[in-house]
């Protein structure tokens, strides 16, 4: 019997065994739904929305064929993928998750990037914005600016690693050329500034639409998605709470609390592990309120693996995303349970150095992002876009001089 014949019976009983809760708790059901929809309304929407839209309106300009032939000597010894993937790395770290699966799967309906460099993209560009990890989860839950940058590095670090590791994913089914510099002029910086004023050109001319009618599509496309986010983030509210009046969540609370002990970890960490599993804001937030006689770097600990696993919430919208793509959803799936790890491990090993540095904290040169200031967080999130993608163009030249020498040395 195939795996498909036992899974579609299991979640047909899990999903009547749901609808079951909700008839017999409807008003905590009502609650948690009309809890999930304000963190929706209030947060998601003003937060993913613009990026959304902005990013649609990118690809159909050609901005992202631009940068995609600048940054190509960058990305493709690197991570094994075109550079249109450092626009898309660039976006989805500055804008968090699912921003990154959005543009890879848009990559991919234009055939810009094969099903395993889009596997590999979009396992290592799904990831938390900086805005949630600093201001909400740095000062919100943890009421700790300092831990903003340790944080970061750890989360976003890992982040790097894994696209690295993932470069190695699928080189069987098709290799991607390890390319030094181009021939001829396009190799030179002038040469390749035209190459990708060419592309930029060609796309938009592909595209051939009026910039009113790539507006109203980009909307129209955008505002699908982001109900899609809203609905998976109600669901997982809802389910939650439906979980906890069966006492399914004690019960993995006291499971997750032996394993956790079993590792050296405070068990007390466990409702943070588990509520993080289904969903990454209750699993920080949950981290971040653990008792106070946990040592702050297990909590922290907690929190860059919740924020690297991301949460079956976040991973239902990736892999609605990625239906229709022909791209799968497993290697994604491995690819945050190795980041979460990563990112944990490399936060115990960075703690005292960065205790012992006193590095200033990270949270401090970024505006918390809070429903009060949507223009505020998307202001600061466009800046540190606009760093990023200059740091990449910054380093292409370097990668360029690189493969000069290796072919040189050939």
């Amino acid at each position: 019997m195939s795996v498909t014949r036992i899974s579609r019976p299991l979640a047909g009983l899990a999903l009547a065994g749901c609808l079951l809760l909700m008839l017999l708790h409807p008003a905590s059901s009502l609650d948690a739904a009309l809890r999930g929809l304000a963190v929706w309304w209030d947060v998601l929407l003003p937060s993913l929305f613009p990026f959304f839209v902005i990013s649609e309106v990118m690809l159909g300009l050609g901005v992202v064929h631009l940068f995609g032939t600048l940054l190509d000597p960058l990305m493709r010894p690197l991570f094994s993928i075109p550079g249109s993937g450092g626009f898309v790395a660039a976006m989805g770290y500055v804008s968090g998750y699912p921003v990154g699966a959005k543009l890879t799967a848009k990559l991919r309906e234009q055939k810009l990037i094969t099903r395993v460099e889009g596997e590999r993209l979009v396992a290592f560009t799904t990831s938390s914005d900086p805005i949630f990890l600093l201001g909400a989860v740095s000062v919100g839950f943890f009421h700790d600016a300092s831990l903003g940058l340790i944080l970061a590095v750890s989360h976003y670090g890992s982040g790097l690693l894994i696209g690295l590791l993932m470069s190695l994913h699928g080189r069987k089914e098709a290799a991607t050329p390890d390319v030094g510099p181009a021939d001829g002029p396009d190799g030179q910086a002038g040469g390749r500034l035209r190459a990708a004023l060419r592309a930029m050109s060609d796309a938009r001319r592909r595209d051939g639409r009026t910039l009113g009618e790539l507006l109203g599509g980009a909307v129209q496309s955008s505002l699908q998605l982001i109900i899609v986010v809203g609905g998976l983030v109600v669901f997982f509210n809802v389910l939650m709470v439906l979980l906890a009046k069966a006492g399914i969540l004690s019960a993995l609370y006291a499971l997750g609390g032996r394993a956790l002990a079993a590792v050296g970890f405070p068990p007390e960490l466990s409702s943070a592990f588990v509520s993080g599993f289904f969903e990454v804001t209750f699993g920080t937030r949950s981290a971040g309120e653990a008792a106070m006689t946990i040592p702050l770097q297990f909590k922290a600990a907690a929190a860059a693996f919740i924020l690297s696993w991301g949460g079956l919430s976040v991973h239902a919208q990736v892999a609605s995303i990625l239906n229709g793509t022909g791209m799968r959803y497993l290697p994604f799936m491995l690819a945050r349970l190795l980041h979460a790890f990563l990112a944990a491990g490399a936060l115990l090993l960075l703690w005292k150095p960065f205790a012992h540095w006193g590095v200033a904290p990270a949270a401090a040169y970024l505006p918390a992002f809070s429903p009060a200031s949507p223009a505020q967080g998307i202001a600061a999130s466009l800046a540190l876009l606009g760093l990023l993608l200059g740091i990449a163009l910054i380093l292409t030249p370097l990668a360029l001089w690189i493969g000069k020498i290796r072919a040189s040395l050939r």
